[in-house]
């Protein structure tokens, strides 16, 4: 039996009915489906715990929302969010289960995620604390996240999101091979007072490692080869070479292979944050995704959130022919929001064969960009506005500071709120002026929260997490492997191993050759 429905989403009736609705509504104006409903930002609006979603100012009618909760019915979508919660092997092409959301599943959390969780308390209290002693008997006060990928931009996302809640432990993170941006942080620590978490699933990530193994040998030439033990932490599902490498079980955290990297933010790869931020905070940041993974898996579909961001997706990417979505948060903190999104929507649905093993005919995985407002106006929103491309925006904004700087707050949800009505309205034409004309009929989706709390943050990550899932879902693909990743690689491999480029010359003679230019 297949653990995924496999349906072309082009052969269903729904599929076909929103093709013809599309024909008859593309010329819509956004302000005229208001003039029309006076009751259009309420019944286009959904709230749920401390979030606001409001998709009044999208180009859709009830009639289109109606004929995209049937296309989520006849590709079975349902039956899909079941497998996956269930534990199925919906990475069929890996043979593995999808189940980030077993990491934050507080009604029947798996033993060895408590047991995990249990360690992660203990080891950031004591660090927090200042209980946890280096090789020289000073406090630890600083840790460095050796990672890349999933291991990398999760847990600087949340960092950067939460330091209204840190606990004075400053975290660095080293990702990209550039060995230039290494010794950058590295001159920023004392190796006396840091921690070294290295996060590798496989703990053979060549970018980690060449990384690690540099930093171990900075650290010991600063310090001694035995002092090592006391400063080097992994989290890997890879024990073996995690000891060859010098650490100790004791201080090795577990990883498991139903936990996809980009999705692996709320295991053991958010040690480092977990530290930085104290364990309570890190358990609210879980505690706020499993609220949403609980609506996502429960609530009807028209009322459901991230079911409802991904048919609207679907709905742009696959009618309108959008092949972009911004996502601008109206709050500086999340300034690193839209590279982790990138990763985990791009990674997830940049893909060209169905789950029939067919090449596909239409189009998947949208692009995702962004920044924060108000800094974007002054940048990209000239494009929004006035560009000829059609580019859905999401907006996220906090109804409430986390300060007390007030009267900028105001300010900041002002913008935000004049940027989406600017959006959809437009501009009459001035005839003496046709450059200053808006069309207006812009789509976006506003997302209210009441605070940047870590639970409301968990809650944010993970409907995004399920809007992934629901557009894969819909246009028959697997979502959560990534062997396109792996080409890069064993590329870069070969030209190591002087393996010929296109044009016939051997790749690191012609390396050397432009480095005679110098």
């Amino acid at each position: 039996m297949s653990l995924l429905p496999k349906i072309d989403p082009t052969t269903t009736k729904a599929w076909q009915a929103l093709q013809v609705h599309y024909e008859a509504t593309k010329d819509i104006h956004i302000k005229n489906l208001f003039a029309e409903d006076a009751n259009r930002g309420d019944d286009f609006g959904m709230f749920w715990n401390d979030f606001f979603v409001d998709i009044s100012k999208n180009r859709i009618t009830a009639q289109t929302r109606d004929l995209l909760l049937q296309l989520a019915e006849e590709v079975h979508l349902k039956q899909a969010i079941t497998a996956q919660f269930q534990g199925e092997k919906i990475n069929e092409t890996e043979n593995r289960a999808v189940l980030h959301t077993a990491l934050r599943d507080f009604s029947t959390m798996k033993p060895e995620v408590t047991a995990c969780l249990q360690k992660m308390q203990e080891f950031s209290d004591k660090v927090s604390n200042g209980n946890y002693k280096g090789a020289t008997g000073k406090a630890i006060d600083t840790l460095v996240n050796i990672g890349i990928g999933g291991s990398h931009l999760g847990p600087e996302m949340v960092y950067e999101a939460l330091a209204s809640y840190r606990k004075g432990i400053q975290l660095h993170f080293i990702s990209n091979i550039d060995g230039d941006a290494v010794q950058e942080t590295l001159r920023a620590v004392n190796p006396e007072t840091t921690l070294f978490v290295i996060v590798s699933k496989s703990f053979t990530t060549n970018e980690t490692l060449v990384n690690a193994a540099f930093v171990k040998q900075w650290f010991v030439d600063k310090l001694s080869a035995k002092a090592v033990e006391k400063h080097f932490i992994a989290v890997s599902a890879n024990r073996e070479e995690v000891a060859s490498f010098g650490i100790s079980e004791e201080k090795t955290f577990p990883m498991w292979d139903w936990v996809g990297g980009r999705f692996s933010l709320w295991s053991a790869a958010g040690l480092s944050v977990c530290c930085a931020i104290g364990y309570k905070n890190f358990e609210a940041l879980l505690q706020g995704a499993y609220e949403m993974d609980q609506h996502f898996a429960t609530a009807p579909f028209q009322e459901n959130i991230p079911v409802t961001l991904g048919l609207l997706s679907v709905w742009y990417n696959n009618f309108y022919n959008c092949e972009t979505e911004a996502v601008i948060p109206y709050c500086q903190a999340l300034h690193k929001l839209v590279p982790y999104l990138q990763q985990a929507i791009m990674e997830s649905n940049g893909k060209t064969t169905d789950r029939n093993n067919k090449k596909i005919t239409y189009q998947t995985g949208t692009i995702v960009w962004g920044a924060t407002g108000t800094n974007a106006q002054h940048a990209f929103f000239q494009l929004l506005h006035q560009g000829s491309k059609l580019i859905p925006s999401d907006f996220i904004c906090f109804t409430n500071p986390l300060g007390d700087a007030t009267k900028n707050h105001e300010i900041l949800m002002a913008n935000c709120l004049a940027q989406t009505e600017a959006l959809a309205k437009g501009k009459v034409q001035d005839a003496a002026m046709p450059y200053s004309a808006f069309s207006g009929n812009k789509p976006s989706t506003s997302v209210f929260i009441k605070s940047l709390t870590p639970k409301n943050l968990g809650s944010l990550i993970a409907m995004y997490e399920h809007k992934i899932f629901v557009q894969g879902i819909v246009w028959n693909i697997f979502s959560y492997d990534q062997w396109g990743v792996q080409l890069g690689k064993e590329v870069a491999s070969a030209i190591l191993q002087n393996e010929p480029l296109l044009h016939g010359k051997n790749a690191m003679q012609f390396y050397r050759k432009l480095k005679k230019y110098d």
